[in-house]
């Protein structure tokens, strides 16, 4: 084991956000990664972001282009600690301080293994997570200093572990596609209104445009209810299987649930109108709503889905409930929302499957991962195929 400081695992790189007055630095070319965009819960490697920059917006800031496998870790505001990979040449805003690991040394995996270890003695500096105030600041975290094993037993590690991340995406990606091909029927169905026995039916007029003759638009808030979460501090959470969601995601595991699953949670703060299901019993902490409604929740949740909320506070993001209860609601006919159901609901049978094997696969991770780090599990004798550097 030999001592180092962070600034002596490769270069050190502060993200910054294009000026938002010029639209066109915006854009789908490079990934601009921020805080809400890293859910360690899923995947350590960040490539889908909410927002992408432009190849004008990339001439504006090409001096912080981060290159794959930069460990990039959240240092300033209520999500201190969160940490990824790069998957692909990607931006950050100023919240992240990013290493560029120098692979002739370190293991990038095993970098971002290692800081995941060292993250509550970071939060504890900083002034722990819950606090939009932490901040970490670049030179504190350049000196940050803790021990790293040598560079084949950095290897054996983070292949070890790299393999439960890997299969955690290969599952999550296999979730996106059972999840895309539903929203596909979605669209067909209730959007291009291509259902079946769609040429059979008559059209009328309607504030949403032509509709089918005996669906019926109503108010958002006649629809459903978005009911308030309620605050869980991470301090507070026990350790359980229930997962906690916040505006990004799952957010962390607790022993109770608030809400009975399935369910359907929106995002209000941060993260403004995200959608996430749970298809268990769950708890949506106070930066989100949970749908409470009689309709097929099938149906409203990829209606939600393709609903656009307005944001009610440019310097805080939040989405206005009384607001969002005014916008238009579309429901079908009862007989079309229970054939949609049957026919999407192999899809979620299997995406209930996969994300039960993630939830086992991150807690064997999570188990290992001090115990490698620690030295409690010693690998080094152990003959263990490790990963070529990219």
């Amino acid at each position: 084991m030999q001592k180092v400081k962070i600034k002596d695992l490769g270069k050190i790189i502060t993200g910054k956000t294009p000026s938002t007055k010029k639209p066109e630095l915006f854009g789908y070319d490079y990934p601009f990664i921020t805080p809400s965009d890293i859910n360690t819960y899923e995947v350590y490697y960040v490539q889908d972001t909410e927002r992408g920059l432009s190849k004008e917006g990339y001439l504006t800031q090409k001096s912080k282009l981060l290159p794959p496998k930069t460990v990039c870790y959240v240092c300033i505001g209520s999500t201190i600690g969160k940490i990824c990979l790069t998957k692909k040449p990607s931006f950050t805003n100023q919240q992240l301080n990013n290493i560029i690991v120098d692979q002739s040394r370190y293991v990038p995996e095993y970098i971002y293994y290692r800081l995941r270890y060292e993250t509550p003695k970071i939060q504890s500096i900083s002034g722990g997570t819950g606090s939009g105030k932490a901040i970490y600041n670049k030179t504190a975290f350049e000196e940050f200093q803790f021990e790293i094993h040598d560079l084949p037993l950095q290897h054996k590690i983070s292949s070890i572990l790299s393999t439960y991340d890997d299969l955690i995406e290969n599952n999550t990606r296999r979730i996106q596609i059972l999840e895309e091909m539903a929203q596909r029927i979605y669209r067909e169905w209730f959007v291009d209104f291509r259902f079946p026995g769609h040429e059979k039916v008559k059209f009328v007029d309607s504030e949403m445009g032509k509709i089918p003759e005996g669906w019926e638009v109503k108010r958002l808030g006649d629809a459903i209810e978005l009911a308030y979460g309620k605050g869980l501090k991470a301090s507070e959470r026990k350790s359980g299987s229930v997962p906690v969601f916040g505006s990004g995601g799952i957010v962390g595991y607790h022993n109770q649930s608030l809400v009975k699953g399935p369910g359907i949670i929106v995002g209000r703060k941060g993260n403004v109108g995200s959608i996430f299901w749970s298809d268990r019993d769950f708890f949506p902490i106070d930066t989100v709503f949970y749908v409470r409604t009689t309709i097929c929740l099938h149906y409203v949740y990829y209606y939600l889905r393709q609903m656009n909320f307005i944001n009610s506070d440019a310097a805080v993001p939040g989405l206005n409930r009384n607001q969002a209860y005014l916008l238009p609601f579309l429901i079908p006919s009862e007989e079309l929302v229970d054939v949609f159901q049957e026919r999407i609901c192999s899809n979620f049978k299997l995406v209930t499957v996969l994300k039960s094997k993630c939830e086992i696969l991150r807690t064997s991770r999570d188990i290992l991962l001090p115990k490698l780090i620690s030295g409690e599990l010693d690998v080094s004798d152990l003959d263990i195929a490790i990963r070529e550097q990219e």
